[in-house]
């Protein structure tokens, strides 16, 4: 999340285009409701001309507003989703630009406008990473955007052979480099398991049940922790 810094004009055009977005991102989600109409494509047939004509919106916005209308939509199809004036905005590459690190053009109803940004310390060197779509967001009197950047983790080891493992029956496994892991214990415990359970159910005795539910829970456990050795 970085803050925009604007002025007051600049402001007053975020708010507009902000306000004008959100404003057709509610009819276009009128109209899926109406039509029953999820598709986006097939919504973007009947909603793109007129919300651009009756908002002022560019092409891209238009598109943008239909893709939030039918997101949104499309968590609960028995409601008409009904969106704040100042919710989120979605900028991508198209309607949005960035000018290095400490600024960023951005497209209002009234053209481009190019607003500084305060980046902190901690996410200035992530700034230089491939940049996706923005939401541009209204939050107690300030602008932000929410900047999603692409930031792959290093690998914690780097490999330097490869491991094969075949899995089976008889053998829990057989790795490449012919070590074998034998499934006798886990065999040796199950015959173990099953012939105290029957000693204490021919038992009958109620330290006997008490013994054999602990054993049962034990056993569950067991099954848990060894299950994925048999898949």
């Amino acid at each position: 999340m970085v803050k925009i810094e604007t002025t007051p004009d600049q402001a007053e055009a975020l708010h507009k285009t902000m306000h004008q977005f959100n404003a057709a991102c509610n009819d276009v989600a009128k109209t899926a409701f109406d039509m029953h109409l999820a598709n986006k494509i097939e919504l973007q047939k009947t909603v793109y001309y007129p919300i651009r004509k009756r908002y002022n919106l560019s092409a891209q916005m238009a598109v943008r507003a239909i893709s939030k209308a039918v997101e949104a939509y499309k968590k609960d199809k028995s409601i008409q989703v009904e969106f704040d004036p100042n919710g989120a905005m979605p900028y991508d590459q198209r309607i949005m630009s960035w000018k290095g690190l400490d600024r960023v053009s951005l497209l209002t109803l009234e053209g481009r406008i190019i607003l500084p940004v305060r980046i902190c310390g901690y996410y200035s060197p992530r700034m230089n990473m491939p940049r996706g779509q923005c939401d541009l967001i209204f939050r107690n009197k300030t602008f932000y955007l929410a900047v999603v950047v692409d930031a792959p983790e290093a690998s914690p080891i780097d490999a330097t052979a490869v491991l094969g493992i075949d899995l089976g029956r008889k053998n829990i496994a057989v790795d490449s480099t012919s070590e074998v892991f034998s499934g006798d214990a886990i065999e040796k415990t199950k015959i173990k398991t099953d012939n105290i359970k029957a000693d204490l159910q021919r038992c009958g005795t109620p330290s006997a049940k008490r013994h054999l539910k602990k054993i049962g829970k034990r056993e569950s456990r067991f099954r848990r922790d060894t299950k994925s050795l048999h898949l």
